[in-house]
């Protein structure tokens, strides 16, 4: 499992330490930063729930938290690094936006900028994973964490999730299991905590595995089938584009319900379509067996690469008939 998440970020299976969720992931790195010292962190107002509740919970007792506001995605990276300062505990950001599906260009620039003020960075891939190629050294990211999972593109299912963690790293988590240990259980003294080196030192402790043997099963499969993150790009690209010219065809007011505006090239795996009853068209096109979900006011359309184009479009026919 480690090394089928390697291959998706472009790192050593050395360097990933495994979770059930990314939330005990991030809060055993949390708690390994200096957050006495520098008890400030920044984010977006664009991160998952996992993320947004606990810095908001820490904001209750006293944490400060930077909001940057997610949107226009093409200048967050920039404002995100103007709101860094030496006592900056970290920042946390999303490589693509859960909520859109927009992909948020220039990352090396905020890792750089977090470089210079020796501020960790953590980036949330999830919604990147296996939809949309990722490379750390491609990208300038080799110094930062990633966490992310194989709920969604990967087809994992629950219960296997990932950190990334820089093959320098000396963090010591606060909140740490028995497993990062596991190195040298029998020469642990009782006057100092070992941990392992790198990924090893975010180990956790005594969990249900059965899930991992799937997702192994999983990654088997995808290299079976040659199913690359280019080769899922690519089919991703041509099924949201056709649901979104088939949607952009519709006789519908833009102020009923409209595309998410974005770069194609920008696009993630899921069109974003914005109307205000969302929730509901969400709710009603289930009950017709058209399976979206909806945020806020965002109606999530995400095809998976096995359906075929005829169905792509009879969604569209049904949220059409639902629209009118």
């Amino acid at each position: 499992m480690r090394a089928g998440f390697a291959r998706l970020v472009g790192d050593r299976p050395e360097n990933i330490a495994l979770g059930q969720n990314t939330h005990e992931l991030v809060t055993r790195w949390l708690s390994a930063l200096s957050l006495l010292e520098r008890p400030r962190i920044v984010t977006t107002d664009g991160e998952f729930h996992s993320l947004r509740r606990q810095v908001d919970r820490l904001a209750e007792e006293g944490v400060t938290v930077i909001n940057v506001p997610a949107r226009p995605a093409e200048t967050l990276v920039e404002r995100v690094a103007a709101s860094l300062d030496s006592r900056t505990l970290c920042a946390m950001v999303s490589t693509v936006l859960f909520e859109t599906a927009e992909i948020v260009p220039g990352l090396d620039v905020l890792a750089a900028a977090c470089r210079r003020l020796d501020v960790p960075l953590l980036l949330d891939a999830y919604h990147h994973l296996n939809v949309v190629p990722f490379d750390l050294g491609r990208l300038g990211l080799d110094d930062v964490f990633v966490t992310g999972g194989g709920y969604k593109y990967c087809q994992l299912g629950e219960g296997n999730c990932f950190l990334r963690v820089p093959a320098e790293s000396r963090l010591r988590p606060v909140l740490t299991g028995w497993f990062a240990e596991f190195e040298a259980l029998e020469e642990h003294s009782a006057r100092h905590v070992f941990y392992g080196t790198g990924a090893a030192a975010f180990g956790g402790a005594t969990y249900d595995v059965t899930s991992h043997y799937r997702a192994a099963a999983v990654f088997a499969f995808h290299e079976q089938q040659g199913l690359t993150p280019d080769r899922l790009r690519a089919v991703s690209q041509h099924q949201v584009g056709l649901l979104k010219s088939e949607f952009e065809r519709l006789d519908v007011s833009p102020a009923l319900a409209h595309v998410e505006p974005m770069p194609d090239e920008r696009r993630g795996g899921f069109l974003a379509i914005r109307a205000a009853s969302a929730k509901d068209m969400a709710q009603r096109l289930r009950e017709r067996g058209v399976h979206v979900d909806a945020r806020g006011d965002v109606l999530r359309m995400g095809p998976a690469p096995y359906l075929r184009d005829d169905q792509l479009r009879d969604a569209i026919l049904a949220l059409e008939e639902d629209l009118c």
